[in-house]
């Protein structure tokens, strides 16, 4: 049997991840792995102010061996793509970076004035590690690609070809529209963050990108800290026009 593609999709939280994931699982040739460490960053972090902390831990492995070895388990012969959801802020300090060479990596991005002002309403203590920015920074260094999430909405179908291209697998027209609802793939989290895209059956509109995003406060230094980053992999993006 021959191996599959690992293709890996790296992204901050409160991006377009997990309707990216509902469009390539829409694919007959692809199965769909949702954010395999997220049990053993939250093992390793300490971290309790998590929706579904408990429920989290006890449905992945913790330890990091065993976190990384699920990323390249067998799949069954129909499959030629193994698509993985992963969150940037779960490669913590320390961690083996091996594997990653064995993996195909693109990076989606997001304004992070927008993330911040999302991510807050379900954590109000936030740190530039929280958002995944230091960690997609060095990501980048082993990307066949990077998207922005504001520019792939303009146009869900040129990007998707353009990723397809890139990854050297053939697109397919079912990645842009899905049945609404749950899946089996999706993470036990899905109750506490997937609700929008639960009752999606397509990518949404594009943002109005000249609303100005507020802020509180204590969160303007770290949003302006986390633009510098962003914009420095905006630069090395794709860009349609």
């Amino acid at each position: 049997m021959s191996e599959p593609l690992r293709l890996a999709m790296w992204s901050g939280p409160r991006n377009l991840s997990t309707a990216l994931m509902r469009s390539w699982e829409n694919r007959g040739d692809t199965k769909v792995m949702d954010e395999p460490l997220y049990a053993h960053y939250l093992a390793r972090t300490g971290l309790t102010d998590h929706p579904m902390t408990e429920e989290i831990l006890a449905s992945q492995p913790q330890d990091e061996a065993e976190a990384i070895a699920s990323c390249f388990a067998p799949v069954e012969d129909s499959i030629t793509i193994d698509y993985q959801k992963h969150m940037a802020q779960h490669l913590l300090d320390g961690m083996d970076r091996s594997w990653l060479d064995n993996q195909t990596i693109v990076l989606l991005l997001r304004d992070p004035r927008r993330v911040l002002a999302s991510y807050s309403k379900v954590r109000s203590e936030v740190t530039l590690d929280d958002i995944g920015l230091p960690q997609q920074l060095e990501l980048a260094e082993r990307a066949v690609l990077m998207v922005d999430s504001g520019r792939f909405l303009h146009d869900p179908e040129a990007h998707l070809r353009v990723i397809c291209e890139v990854v050297g697998v053939r697109f397919d027209p079912d990645m842009l529209a899905w049945p609404a609802g749950r899946r089996e793939s999706d993470g036990v989290w899905a109750p506490a963050w997937y609700a929008s895209v639960e009752a999606s059956t397509a990518f949404g509109p594009p943002q109005d990108q000249t609303i100005a995003v507020d802020l509180p406060a204590h969160l303007e230094l770290l949003a302006a800290e986390a633009d510098e980053i962003y914009h420095h992999l905006l630069e090395r993006s794709v860009d349609l026009g």
